[in-house]
């Protein structure tokens, strides 16, 4: 039997919490084009990543 949609959203909430997480800790070596291609990701990856992109300055306004 298949999961249920919810449990479905859950289990992908809980893996791009954890996704993000790893992504925050590899900031600190990150250059300027590492930035970038982290922001394409966050932006293919989750729906709220303008606000994520501008709390971690991924890229500059």
């Amino acid at each position: 039997m298949g999961l249920s949609e919810r449990k479905k959203e859950i289990n992908s909430r809980r893996k791009r919490r954890a996704q993000l997480a790893r992504m925050k800790s590899k900031l600190p070596t990150l250059d300027e084009a590492g930035k970038a291609k982290y922001a394409e990701k966050l932006r293919r990856m989750t729906p709220g990543a303008e606000q994520i992109i501008s709390d971690w300055n991924l890229e500059a306004k």
